[in-house]
């Protein structure tokens, strides 16, 4: 297993996503779910929206072009028109920072 830093604890509120760019990786969303931490691929599956520009809101985050909305810990599509879930990683919080495991 392979683990990649991806941002500190402190630079994602409670409530709040974080995009995050990381060689050899798709854009990351790291999401702070009253203080527990997800990491998902950051373009939503239906229309190439950055879901760190969607509205957060019961462990949901709502994609800003066409309203479908994603469960943010097991990026399962919730709502139309999306239908494809969005690809989760392992997350580890260690030292006050998020990793996640980098699959090959």
């Amino acid at each position: 297993m392979d683990m990649v830093s991806v941002c500190k604890t402190d630079e994602v509120a409670p409530g709040t996503s974080l995009r995050v760019e990381i060689d050899g990786l798709p854009p990351l969303a790291v999401f702070n779910v009253d203080d527990e931490f997800f990491v998902i691929d950051d373009t939503c599956t239906h229309g190439d929206a950055s879901l760190c520009d969607g509205e957060i809101e019961d462990g949901q985050v709502e994609c800003p072009w066409h309203n479908a909305r994603f469960c943010i810990k097991t990026g399962k599509a919730l709502t139309f028109p999306a239908v494809v879930p969005q690809k989760t990683y392992v997350v580890r919080v260690l030292d006050g920072t998020v990793h996640i495991e980098k699959n090959d």
